[in-house]
């Protein structure tokens, strides 16, 4: 998948430098690369890499995982200076294409993180409770949101 300024492609094992770089740059608690390896180690797992066209350089990245007949959204992340141009979405839309519309899909995001919820929104996941004090950085709620047939078919039914 390609846009304007950036391209979709697989994360791999090299691309981990400029990953634990945006990472750290996003994140008040970022993954360690030993978690990065695991992920990337996983068969069935779809990680995804948004590179710039013109330099090549790394500028955003999406990690899903697999369990069952679920789909985790386990980490996304688009560098700071970046964001607001598409790349987020741009990722989770290649993540659905690659797993399949049909797919159950679920995620944590930050209760105070309205963007990005937004997006998921938009992506049709919706809210399905929360998990108290999931944030060990500051103890912040998470949201559980989920994607799965009935959230995209509740979207399509226009409201009476």
């Amino acid at each position: 998948m390609t846009s304007d300024s950036f391209t979709i492609r697989s994360l791999g094992y090299s691309d981990l430098p400029q990953v634990i770089a945006i990472e750290r740059r996003a994140f008040s608690t970022p993954w360690s690369l030993a978690m990065f390896v695991l992920e990337l180690s996983k068969p069935s797992g779809i990680c995804l890499a948004a590179a710039d066209v013109d330099t090549g350089r790394l500028v955003g990245y999406l990690v899903c995982s697999r369990y069952d007949t679920v789909w985790h959204l386990m980490n996304v992340a688009v560098e700071p200076l970046r964001r607001r141009r598409g790349i987020g979405q741009a990722l989770l839309q290649a993540m659905i294409e690659r797993a399949g519309t049909e797919q159950q899909y679920t995620l944590e995001v930050r209760v105070s993180n309205a963007p990005a919820i937004a997006l998921y929104e938009r992506l049709h996941f919706r809210c399905a409770g929360t998990r108290p004090r999931y944030y060990r950085d500051n103890g912040e709620d998470a949201l559980i949101m989920w994607r799965t047939v009935e959230t995209i078919s509740d979207a399509a039914v226009p409201d009476v």
